[in-house]
């Protein structure tokens, strides 16, 4: 087992460990780090803790030293050198004419390299835009593509909740989002209900997945014959998934249909199968969504 705490660069950014090293540190301390792109400000998101050597990726950084005023005071600077970085760069996009959309700029915290992240259709050249930029910040450059979810997640907004985005606010990472999680919740599959800010699936699908996963494997499909706790057998008009509730449409003895009401556990069925399908429309529906079909 190895001591590390976990630090993060940016809100809702990705979290990396390092040793602690000599220092007594705990959460929303804020530390300076030696990284891959150079020496970083960053605050730490996870207190003290042992996580075996598999879980940590080699060689293990130590933290260089609890962050000074005088290094909180650079960071502040920093921040706002990136808001005049991100409009020069702007201008020498436009005068280039190239097509792409310039998202953020930042900073190293020692200043070695500023990184620019855009997104674009497809490849782009920008040799001559590194050129230029170089000559100006004398430093090193980097151009970055992003996708439409990492620009969301750096902008930030309000979701259909009125809560602001789970990326922005405290999701590191994505997680793999399918239309089968929308379908599994009985959710309207209509794009504009179950797409983010970002145009893709909501991340937020995740969230209840394992709970409705359990909750729907204890009730029939709609349509399957039941068998009530009267003898009577019918065919499930609707469900409750929350409230584990199915409406079943029942035969009386004068042959007139009537719908009532149960308890899942009341009901005798055979368990519908784990796995939820998806239908060719559906999978059209996510093409829209994706992008790669137009609506």
């Amino acid at each position: 087992m190895t001591k590390v705490i976990g630090v993060r660069f940016r809100t809702a950014g990705k979290i990396y460990y390092f040793a602690p090293g000599r220092f007594h540190l705990k959460k929303q301390d804020y530390v300076i780090v030696e990284t891959a792109r150079g020496v970083e400000f960053g605050q730490v998101a996870v207190g003290p803790m042992e996580v075996s050597k598999d879980e940590v990726v080699q060689p293990l950084k130590s933290v260089i030293r609890v962050a000074t005023k005088e290094d909180k005071r650079r960071e502040e600077e920093n921040r706002k050198k990136e808001k005049e970085a991100f409009k020069l760069c702007l201008d020498k996009i436009r005068e280039h004419g190239l097509e792409m959309k310039l998202i953020d700029a930042e900073y190293t915290f020692d200043n070695n390299k500023v990184l620019f992240y855009f997104i674009a259709e497809g490849r782009i050249d920008f040799r001559e835009l590194v050129k230029d930029l170089a000559a100006v910040f004398k430093t090193r450059i980097e151009l970055r593509q992003i996708g439409v979810r990492d620009e969301t997640k750096i902008r930030g907004g309000i979701g259909i909740c009125g809560r602001a985005l789970c990326c922005h606010t405290y999701l590191s990472e994505f997680s793999a989002v399918s239309i089968r999680m929308a379908k599994e919740q009985n959710l309207s599959l209509n794009p504009t209900k179950i797409s983010g800010v970002c145009g893709r699936l909501m991340c937020c699908l995740t969230n209840e997945q394992e709970t409705y996963e359990e909750l729907n494997n204890q009730l029939p499909n709609v349509g399957d014959f039941v068998t009530t706790p009267e003898g009577l057998t019918g065919n499930v008009h609707s469900l409750s998934v929350l409230r584990q509730l199915v409406k079943v449409i029942v035969t009386l003895e004068n042959d007139e249909k009537e719908i009532r009401e149960y308890k899942s556990s009341e009901l005798i069925f055979k368990p519908r199968s784990k796995k939820v399908k998806v239908t060719k429309e559906e999978i059209e529906i996510l093409e829209v969504i994706e992008g790669k079909k137009k609506g």
